[in-house]
């Protein structure tokens, strides 16, 4: 099977994905790709872009199908394309939607992108989320959204969406892990903090490290390693931070090799998310993967990830971290690898087999 993959965004998860896809996969592709910037642009360009791209330079090519991420706007660039490629089967694989994104200001959000996401569905011939609360979130935002138009509506539309849609975890290369350790009964070692989001806003770093400065008033013994990826513009609480817990901090910034992450992760024992946003959660699985202990919001993609003892409520998180930090002792990661495995590519390839296939 031959597979046209058109990404508009690859970089960080899209990319990561899409190179699993290949790795692990027994198909052809061809990757049709514009660097990981300018989103809002992509979404509005990157339909005729690819479609004139197909259209000239696609005649030696017959491919099987089409899959494009959520940042094409599937139904203009199936109505660009020249007949012979129309009738091509056209997958989508939604990585997040414009309806849950969340916004610093809500008057700032513009629902011409989740309507681009809508008609994206409606023209594909079959959707994939990568997990419930990303398209449950899809379907009520649409919903919503809807309901304010004055006089067009859209009969059915939940039904012809889940018609379509399934729910497919992107799979997670854990090549490299070893496996996960136990902390040491007896160790006099600080338990260690890891962070190892985006350092954007949506991830609510504000509350990760105001907690951390209100255990470290009260003594509460811990070490940190702040990772992820930053980027030119970041909120300015990490420069804040690095200065305030310069004490406790192990390590702080982003790490290029992929080798040398999962080194830090193994050595970490706690990963807190405070996240916002969160469609699917591929950091914190990662650093469950390694050995640590997790410590999530009770919202999100969190829930049906992860059991229940691991969520904190809203405004819990303080005490939530105190009690595990000073009873680190008394955990027993390695049992989280089970939740992991389902997670990884070679539990998954068979069902985007199906997809793909079906």
């Amino acid at each position: 099977m031959k597979i046209l993959v058109l990404e508009p965004y690859f970089g960080g998860s899209h990319s990561h994905f899409l190179q699993g896809l290949q790795r692990h996969l027994p198909y052809d592709f061809d990757l049709l790709t514009l660097p990981a910037r300018k989103w809002k642009w992509r979404m509005r360009l990157s339909a005729p872009y690819f479609a004139q791209a197909l259209n000239d330079h696609g005649v030696a090519k017959q491919y099987d199908r089409i899959l494009c991420s959520t940042f094409v706007d599937v139904a203009t660039f199936r109505s660009l394309l020249q007949v012979r490629f129309q009738k091509i089967p056209l997958y989508t694989y939604f990585h997040e939607n414009q309806f849950a994104y969340p916004m610093q200001k809500e008057d700032e959000r513009d629902f011409h992108f989740g309507l681009t996401n809508l008609t994206t569905v409606l023209a594909s011939d079959k959707v994939a989320f990568n997990t419930r609360y990303n398209l449950d979130t899809f379907i009520d935002g649409a919903a919503k959204l809807l309901k304010i138009c004055p006089d067009m509506k859209l009969d059915n539309l939940s039904s012809q969406m889940l018609d379509k849609a399934v729910i497919l975890s992107p799979g997670i290369g854990f090549s490299g892990f070893p496996e996960p350790h136990t902390p040491e009964v007896d160790s006099k070692t600080p338990p260690v903090i890891v962070w190892n989001h985006r350092w954007e806003h949506d991830k609510d770093p504000d509350t990760f490290f105001q907690t951390l400065y209100e255990l470290d008033k009260k003594k509460v013994d811990f070490r940190l390693m702040v990772l992820g990826q930053s980027f030119q513009r970041k909120p300015d609480v990490f420069a804040e931070a690095e200065e305030k817990l310069s004490h406790k901090i192990d390590h702080f910034g982003y790490v290029e090799s992929r080798a040398e992450y999962i080194n830090l992760l193994c050595q970490a024992d706690v990963v807190v998310s405070t996240a916002r946003h969160e469609f699917y959660g591929i950091s914190v699985i990662e650093a469950v993967r390694a050995g640590c202990i997790p410590i999530l919001p009770n919202r999100l993609s969190y829930p049906e990830l992860f059991p229940a003892n691991y969520l904190y409520e809203e405004g819990q998180l303080e005490s939530k971290l105190e009690s595990i930090l000073i009873n680190i002792r008394a955990f027993d990661p390695s049992g989280l690898r089970d939740v992991c495995h389902r997670f990884s590519w070679r539990e998954l390839k068979g069902r985007y087999q199906e997809w793909f296939e079906g």
